[in-house]
């Protein structure tokens, strides 16, 4: 990745579970929340409580929902009660699955098992996503290990790179300054609990991803 960064870096702070968190990352200057609907994952979130987190939110603020292979029925579902703006498929999803519920979408894919040429073919697929979401789990498997993955793997790909994985206080600035991605994903990363968010660590991320925007 060898342009120059010219453009401020968004933030995404994912796998909110309660809406003291989401307003709290909101004031910090957060863009978009991620609301997880996998029910494996401990920050899993029901759907009464993520329509309360999202009615809460101020204007502005991208509201972000995650699966992982779930049943047509399950995303539907979600739709019909939960002011969502953009989904995010985490599991094997095919182009036209993520398409057909009518509303913008980002692809993550699995960095443990790709390689460079392997993730410009995957990416060229999901030609119609708003972005990549580029994390450390292997293909098929879920994210949120906490670890991130050698950055220097990163191909230039033709769409938005939102980088995930592994990042944290300590070194979300080198990602950004080496990766110089559209935007960062963060979630245990800022977190003093599975799913409980710390304001002090969101405070200091943002502070880091501003510094190396500086």
């Amino acid at each position: 990745m060898e342009t120059p960064l010219t453009q401020r870096t968004r933030v995404k702070i994912c796998g909110i579970t309660r809406a003291d968190d989401a307003l709290a990352a909101a004031e910090m200057g957060a863009d978009a929340i991620g609301l997880v609907f996998y029910s494996a994952s401990p920050r899993h979130v029901e759907i009464e409580r993520a329509a309360e987190i999202c009615r809460r939110l101020p204007a502005f603020v991208t509201t972000v929902a995650l699966f992982l292979d779930a049943e047509l029925s399950q995303v539907e579902q979600v739709l019909e009660n939960v002011p969502i703006d953009l989904l995010q498929f985490h599991g094997s999803e095919d182009p036209a699955y993520c398409e057909r519920f009518g509303l913008p979408y980002i692809k993550a894919l699995g960095m443990g098992s790709l390689s460079g040429d392997g993730l410009v073919s995957r990416s060229k697929a999901y030609e119609n996503a708003r972005g990549l979401l580029l994390d450390s789990h292997a293909h098929g498997a879920a994210g949120g290990t906490g670890e991130p993955f050698d950055w220097d793997r990163i191909p230039d790909l033709d769409k938005p790179v939102i980088l995930a994985g592994g990042l944290t206080v300590e070194n979300v600035a080198a990602a950004i300054r080496g990766v110089h991605p559209w935007a960062v994903d963060v979630s245990s990363g800022v977190e003093e609990d599975k799913g409980i968010k710390s304001v002090d660590l969101m405070s200091a991320f943002m502070y880091e991803v501003e510094n190396a925007n500086r």
